[in-house]
C-alpha cells in the first residue's frame, strides 16, 4: 500500500512540475511581450525606461482585458488586429510615442487616447438582432476591464454582436441587411457589408488565448497541489496503521 501511495505521489508531482513548467514560461513570454509586433515591443520599452512623455501608456489592450474561457475565441476574433493596439492618458502620450517610433525607425503603432476615442452609439438592427435565436451579446460586454476603457473598448467592439453558430448568425445577418458585424464563438465572422470571414482557428495562436491558458494551468496546478497533499495525508495514515 505505501508503495502504491508513493508510486501514485510521484506520478500527481510530475504532473504538477508539468503545468508550473508550462504557466511560468507562457508568463514569461507575457512579459517580454512575445507574440506581440517590434513595435509594440518598442514602445512598451521606451515607456519603462521613461522615455515616452505626457502621461501614462496603459500597455496593450490585450493586458488591459481578462476575458471567459468560452469567449476567448471570440473576443480575439472581434478585436482582430486592434488587440494590438496601446492604450494612452491622452494625445500628448500617443503624440510622444509616434516620435519615439519615427526616430528609432521602429515601425508603427496606433494608440487609443482615454481623451480623445469616442464609442458610437448602438444600430436598430443591432438592437433588433437582440431578439435572434444564438444572440450571446454585444462584444465589448463579455469581458472584464477597468471601466477607465470602456469608451475605448465600446469604440472597437461596440457595433460587434456574439452568436453561437454561423447558421443563427447568418440568419439574423441576412434579415437585418448586414448592417451588422456578426462573430461566432468559434471565430467565424460575418462582417457589416456582407462578406464572411472562417475557418479553423489555431487554438494556441493568439494573445488572449495564451493568457487564458496561463489562468487554466495555474487552477489545475493549484488541483494537483491539493490532490497531492491528499495523497500524503493518506500515505501517513497508512503508516500509521502498519505500525
Amino acid at each position: 500500500d505505501r508503495e502504491k501511495y508513493k508510486a501514485s505521489a510521484a506520478e500527481e508531482k510530475l504532473r504538477l512540475d508539468g503545468y508550473l513548467h508550462r504557466a511560468e514560461s507562457l508568463e514569461r513570454m507575457e512579459e517580454l511581450f512575445e507574440g506581440y509586433s517590434g513595435s509594440v515591443r518598442f514602445v512598451m520599452q521606451a515607456a519603462s525606461d521613461g522615455k515616452i512623455g505626457g502621461g501614462q501608456v496603459y500597455g496593450p489592450l490585450s493586458k488591459l482585458i481578462s476575458v471567459p474561457e468560452q469567449y476567448v475565441t471570440a473576443v480575439e476574433t472581434a478585436f482582430g488586429a486592434n488587440i494590438q493596439n496601446i492604450a494612452v492618458e491622452n494625445e500628448a502620450v500617443a503624440v510622444s510615442a509616434i516620435r519615439a517610433l519615427k526616430e528609432a525607425r521602429a515601425g508603427r503603432a496606433t494608440f487609443y487616447p482615454l481623451t480623445s476615442v469616442t464609442a458610437q452609439d448602438e444600430t436598430e438592427e443591432m438592437i433588433r438582432a437582440r431578439t435572434y435565436t444564438g444572440y450571446i451579446g454585444r462584444a465589448d460586454l463579455l469581458f472584464d476591464y477597468d471601466p477607465l476603457f470602456a469608451e475605448i473598448m465600446r469604440s472597437i467592439l461596440g457595433r460587434t454582436l456574439v452568436f453561437d453558430t454561423l447558421d443563427n448568425a447568418s440568419k439574423m445577418a441576412r434579415e437585418q441587411k448586414y448592417r451588422v458585424k456578426v462573430v461566432t464563438l468559434d471565430g467565424q465572422v460575418i462582417h457589416a457589408g456582407g462578406s464572411y470571414t472562417g475557418g479553423s482557428v489555431r487554438r494556441d495562436s493568439g494573445i488572449l488565448t495564451r493568457s487564458a491558458e496561463i489562468k487554466s494551468l495555474r487552477k489545475m496546478a493549484k488541483e494537483a497541489e491539493a490532490r497531492l497533499l491528499a495523497e500524503e495525508q493518506m500515505r501517513s495514515a497508512a503508516e500509521k496503521t502498519l505500525r
